[in-house]
């Protein structure tokens, strides 16, 4: 399966504010998309999934 590029929208809360995201992910799909945006988020900033929410996932045109 082919690698796409997808544009993962949403925001994660920090210290009782919800801060907006947009990311661009390279992933074979949606679902594996919305994964590695949990794991990085939730890593850099030390977040559980119930702090992170995904608004929308968009594949990005090549």
């Amino acid at each position: 399966m082919e690698n796409q590029k997808y544009e993962v929208t949403g925001a994660f809360q920090m210290g009782g504010v919800w801060q907006p995201f947009t990311k661009i992910i390279v992933a074979s799909n949606e679902g594996l998309a919305r994964e590695w945006v949990y794991t990085d988020i939730g890593s850099k900033h030390r977040l559980k999934r119930s702090y992170i929410s995904i608004k929308g996932v968009t594949v990005v045109g090549e």
